[in-house]
């Protein structure tokens, strides 16, 4: 007998359908799995068999041949335990079900026949709404995260009996979406699901002393979403202001929630949420991670650190600490704000849509240049600012350095601007570089293609002479003058100001002055 069920295979962040199709004849006693299947899909053979005969089946003493559709797909993943047991039953006339062919079944299976969790469910459902599918048998454990999708029925199992149960008696389970939907893409869910970096009152610029020049580069930074260099002394405050800015964030849009919940989910890091992700993620990897850990990769290819920051900030601390070919990497999705990769398995492309904030001591023993502090050698500077390539710093938008705090600002705390202020500003600069941009490919200044610098970025007469003075000054590189020039942009839109003015060049080049300076002295 034949039998056909639907499921599917996370390929990166999306799913794709797959077809279990099971056939049973006569012929020698054999059970084959055929269809591009990793080591991990073929050992569900023996997962199977255990759990079916644990629920008091047992195989059939036929030629048993299952095939995964599409072949030329690779399979990955623990997913195809459950839709491969129900197949098997339904080729041997265990289940009838004329609406079967109308589900998608996905989940793993244990030897005693409980049913896992699976990573990506939120994807697959999503694929499946889209490929017309109403009704979705998934793990008990997921089915808060396949309910977010509205205008599904969702069945929840625990156990291979209770698929069966279901599928055999029409039983109706406690579905995972009856309270839910409401809640479902993009709409606002309780604070409850917000992390403690964005909650706790303690990472609040009203706690920042000092550090006026640093405060305001930040609010420059996340106005046009530009990427930004702290460079200071150890003490200074660098880590505190980075971990402030998600309070400064604005909300996601329903679309950037749905992406970053896709993202979370196939990597597993979705959790027990009672909504989408509906804040900006702020992720903060150590020094000592991998090349893959960062951008996405592995024998079964995941999206990295980047991709877990898209639409929010990648933080890295230390960042001369970090392997030098590690950081090199960035370079690529810093400009394309996205991520290639290719493997033997196919080629992949993850969202790194991020705005990155990065903090460094200005030498190893990071005093420099207070030279009654500092006593490394020039050899040992020279070594250290080669831990960073140009090109790489072409890339940060603003390098800002990150004085002392002094003793008198120490007793000021708590007095100054709250980051519910600076975030009332930054969403009004967010709704009118969207306002200005709605019919281009971009949102935000940062992102301003060479081609429209002269549309967007005009300078006039004076102001063109001025920088061309300062390119030639300052040795200035085209990329360098770019991101001036939109860093200029977003801060003539704080002033109000439909022109470009001096001033505003003037502080954009301020933003480079202690860049050049380091970097070439």
């Amino acid at each position: 007998m034949y039998s056909c069920i639907n499921t599917a295979v996370l390929y990166g962040i999306e799913a794709l359908m797959v077809s279990v199709e099971t056939d049973i004849s006569d012929g020698m006693p054999v059970f084959d799995m055929v269809g591009s299947l990793s080591s991990e899909v073929r050992e569900s053979r023996e997962r199977v068999r255990t759990a079916l005969k644990g629920a008091g089946y047992s195989l059939p003493v036929k030629r048993i041949t299952v095939n995964f559709a599409p072949g030329n797909v690779r399979k990955t993943g623990t997913g195809f335990d459950l839709p491969m047991a129900i197949s098997i039953l339904a080729a041997m006339g265990v289940i009838e079900n004329d609406d079967i062919n109308q589900m998608i079944i996905v989940g793993e299976l244990s030897l005693n026949g409980e049913v896992n969790g699976v990573n990506g469910i939120l994807s697959m459902i999503i694929t499946a709404k889209e490929r017309g599918i109403k009704v979705c048998i998934v793990p008990a454990v997921n089915a808060k995260e396949a309910g977010l999708v509205p205008d599904m029925k969702i069945i929840p199992v625990q156990n291979l009996n209770q698929a069966i149960t279901f599928l055999t008696k029409a039983q109706e389970l406690e579905t995972g979406n009856d309270n839910l939907n409401d809640k479902a893409y993009g709409d606002d869910v309780s604070d409850e699901v917000r992390e403690d970096i964005i909650s706790d009152d303690k990472y609040d610029f009203a706690n920042i002393n000092g550090q006026k020049m640093l405060r305001r580069a930040c609010e420059v930074a996340i106005s046009g979403m530009h990427n930004i260099l702290m460079v200071g002394p150890p003490g200074a405050g660098k880590t505190m202001i980075a971990k402030c800015i998600p309070s400064i964030l604005p909300d996601m849009t329903p679309e950037e929630q749905i992406q970053i919940s896709k993202i979370y989910s196939a990597c597993g890091l979705f959790g027990e949420r009672e909504g989408l992700i509906n804040h900006r993620p702020f992720r903060s990897p150590h020094h000592t991670i991998t090349p893959n850990g960062l951008v996405g990769g592995g024998s079964v290819v995941r999206p990295g650190e980047i991709s877990l920051a898209n639409g929010g900030v990648l933080f890295l601390d230390e960042l001369t600490e970090f392997n030098k070919d590690t950081l090199e990497i960035l370079r690529q999705p810093l400009e394309d704000k996205k991520v290639c990769i290719s493997r033997v398995s196919g080629n992949f492309t993850f969202p790194a849509d991020f705005t990155l904030v990065a903090a460094m001591n200005p030498c190893k023993c990071g005093y420099y240049p207070d030279l009654n502090r500092c006593h490394c050698s020039d050899r040992s500077l020279k070594n250290y600012r080669n831990k960073l390539s140009q090109p790489l710093l072409d890339r940060i938008d603003l390098c800002v350095q990150a004085e002392t705090v002094g003793f008198m600002d120490l007793k000021n705390i708590g007095m100054s601007e709250s980051s519910a202020s600076i975030r009332q500003r930054v969403v009004e600069m967010h709704n009118l570089q969207k306002d200005r941009y709605k019919l281009e490919a971009f949102n935000f200044n940062s992102q301003i293609p060479v081609g429209m610098l002269e549309k967007y970025c005009a300078l006039k007469g004076a102001e063109e002479k001025f920088m061309e003075k300062m390119y030639d000054k300052m040795k200035l590189t085209a990329r360098t003058y770019h991101r001036i020039l939109r860093v200029a942009r977003t801060i003539a839109d704080m002033d109000g100001s439909e022109d470009i003015q001096i001033k505003h060049l003037q502080e954009a080049l301020c933003y480079r002055a202690m860049d050049q300076n380091f970097w070439n002295d």
